[in-house]
């Protein structure tokens, strides 16, 4: 008599090419963020990427994962892999594995974000670093590392509480978590949509990133659903909404970087501070010290 579950049984004998195609993904998903993480150190400056876009990615990001992490069904997953041998078991969790990479790999562009962001050079004002006062500041890169950490923290604090206390409540939480992942995915690309298009560059910004990511997260949106199904739309129904929005904000990137008036030009020498063109002097202006900055009424030379 076969003592397995239904449930379970079926997770007893996954299909080969679903595993692979599972296992493909994740290390997709690695390499995905790997040409972003490489542009941010090797133009040790994250000028271009707006703080708001990785705010929302981030926290997005987290309420992904841990709706996941709480969906009834995952909580089955991993009661069946008592039951079932271990690569099944492992073939069953390669969707939590899969939203923790993209979860870490994103958290990676925040640190590196805030590590590399442009900071001023005056001892008297460390942290200011526009020259305008609708640019971003250092403490701006700070406040929103800040916000990502405490949703992080009071989200894994409500599903343990939930877990613990209220079992019955946690598919309604699951799904608001879920939901929260959609609207904020939805918004997470305006910001930057914004900031390409106000600096006519990309900046910081990975091109090969978004050309992996755009079509990847459409294939990986269609693993999940097959695994999770209909039930599980707010799992996967995220990575629809970003593709859709990234595709936009990728072919706006590959219009000013190949064909913008900013464009750079074969052969020209890389920049400073990773600005192209006359990107470069605006960037510098955000690093110069208030003191030092040139105005209408800096006298010509400095000696006068």
């Amino acid at each position: 008599m076969d003592p397995l579950t239904p449930y379970c049984r079926e997770l007893a004998s996954p299909g080969i090419i679903q595993t692979v195609l599972s296992i493909l993904i994740v290390f997709g998903i690695l390499f995905s963020y790997l040409p972003q993480h490489i542009r941010i150190i090797s133009r040790r400056s994250s000028f271009g990427i707006s703080p708001y876009f990785i705010l929302l990615g981030v926290t997005s990001g987290t309420s992904a994962f841990t709706n996941i992490l709480v969906f009834p069904s995952t909580a089955q997953d991993v009661a069946c892999c008592k039951e079932i041998s271990g690569f099944a078991c492992f073939a069953g969790l390669l969707g939590i594995l899969q939203m923790g990479m993209q979860w870490l790999c994103f958290f990676s562009i925040l640190l590196l974000f805030v590590i590399y962001f442009p900071r001023a050079t005056s001892p008297t004002d460390p942290v200011s670093t526009a020259s305008s006062s609708d640019g971003p500041t250092y403490r701006t890169a700070l406040v929103v590392t800040g916000i990502c950490l405490l949703h992080a923290l009071v989200t894994v604090a409500l599903s343990l509480a939930f877990e613990l206390r209220q079992p019955d409540a946690v598919p309604a939480w699951a799904n608001f978590l879920g939901v929260l992942a959609a609207v904020l995915a939805s918004i997470q690309y305006f910001p930057q949509i914004y900031t390409t298009f106000r600096l006519r560059c990309v900046g910081s910004l990975s091109i090969p990133m978004m050309c992996i990511q755009t079509p990847g997260s459409l294939v990986w949106a269609a693993s999940l659903a097959v695994r999770k199904g209909w039930s599980g739309w707010s799992i996967w129904g995220v990575l629809v909404v970003t593709a859709c929005l990234q595709g936009t904000l990728l072919m706006m990137a590959i219009y000013f970087e190949y064909f913008g008036p900013n464009k750079r030009e074969a052969g020209e020498p890389a920049v400073a501070n990773g600005a192209p063109n006359g990107l470069a002097d605006a960037e510098d202006a955000q690093q110069e010290p208030a003191h030092e900055r040139s105005t209408e009424e800096t006298p010509l030379l400095q000696s006068q």
